[in-house]
């Protein structure tokens, strides 16, 4: 079953850039922005899924409310998981330079798991099928990594050629982890403007 939704995952405490990211402003538009625009330009629906608290700029999608506790990127994908019944493409909101076409490619696979490899795992963007869950849950309760979660998933992976048809790995999955992070990534947007003109 083709994914039609994303989980745009705005639940992280963002302690190294001193705060929640979603609302930090990137190139004149908040961070969470990126995301959300990638879904809808990947034919997806996005839905933000935050914790209560989590300060979020002004949204026109739907926000799911994930538990407080605990703090883990999978807390977010079980909560989208367990509200909507359907495979997601789940994305992290800090990943503001994802090409639409990655999206499209993970949300037309049909395995449980698939995550794009380059060529360590990138599980913060991929497609997450609910049938998942009782291991995403078991897994959420150890707080085990997510690397080691694919891994014993045996995921299905975009790699290689494959992947790089999408773009430069190096270049799509930076994310915005820290002061130095936003910059280079305002680098690349303004290096990807004028290549674009």
């Amino acid at each position: 079953m083709r994914a039609t939704r994303a989980a745009i995952m705005a639940g992280g405490r963002g302690t190294r850039m001193g705060g929640p990211k979603a609302a930090l402003e990137l190139a004149g538009r908040p961070l969470i922005a990126y995301p959300i625009a990638t879904a809808r330009d990947a034919g997806l629906e996005p839905v933000v899924v935050a914790k209560s608290g989590s300060a979020l700029p002004a949204l026109d999608c739907e926000v799911l409310i994930e538990p407080d506790e605990p703090v883990h990127p999978l807390a977010g994908i079980v909560a989208a998981l367990e509200a909507l019944g359907e495979p997601l493409v789940g994305i992290a909101c800090d990943l503001p330079l994802l090409p639409a076409s990655l999206i499209v490619a993970l949300a037309a696979r049909e395995a449980p798991l698939v995550i794009p490899a380059d060529p360590s795992p990138q599980p913060l963007v991929a497609r997450w099928d609910p049938e998942l869950l009782p291991q995403l849950r078991a897994s959420l309760a150890t707080a085990a990594p997510m690397r080691r979660l694919v891994a014993e998933l045996r995921a299905e992976v975009i790699a290689g050629e494959e992947l790089a048809r999408h773009g430069d790995p190096s270049v799509i999955f930076a994310n915005v982890n820290d002061p130095d992070g936003l910059a280079d990534a305002e680098a690349s947007l303004a290096a990807e403007r004028e290549s674009g003109q």
